[in-house]
């Protein structure tokens, strides 16, 4: 089994779960060059905020660093809050908890989300 096949797998076990619970979470999707957050109310299947390091608001030339996912986890909490949520749940799209993953995590919770 090859590294895209298994993220996939962990990606759909883990949406299946959270659909079923009916729960708010952050999603994230990222590449080589940028990274993006979404809270997304699984209830009503909508997007309920959105921030990415492709934004107009995202000033910085490289979207690529651990800085970058830093900020992007704290706009995403700022985001979060202004709609009322504090308790959300962490979908990392089956990308290992490393990194820039973990950064945006480390961002949302400094920005006062808990997971």
């Amino acid at each position: 089994m090859n590294k895209l096949t298994t993220r996939k797998r962990r990606q759909k076990k883990l949406r299946h779960y959270q659909a079923k619970n009916a729960k708010v979470c952050i999603v994230i999707s990222k590449s080589s060059r940028n990274i993006s957050a979404q809270l997304i109310d699984f209830s009503k299947g909508k997007v309920l905020a959105a921030s990415s390091t492709l934004s107009k608001d995202f000033k910085d030339n490289n979207g690529g660093n651990i800085a970058a996912a830093k900020k992007i986890g704290e706009a995403i909490a700022l985001k979060a809050s202004k709609l009322g949520f504090k308790k959300v749940s962490f979908d990392r799209a089956g990308f290992k908890y490393h990194g820039r993953v973990k950064a945006l995590a480390d961002g949302a919770r400094e920005g006062g989300l808990e997971f």
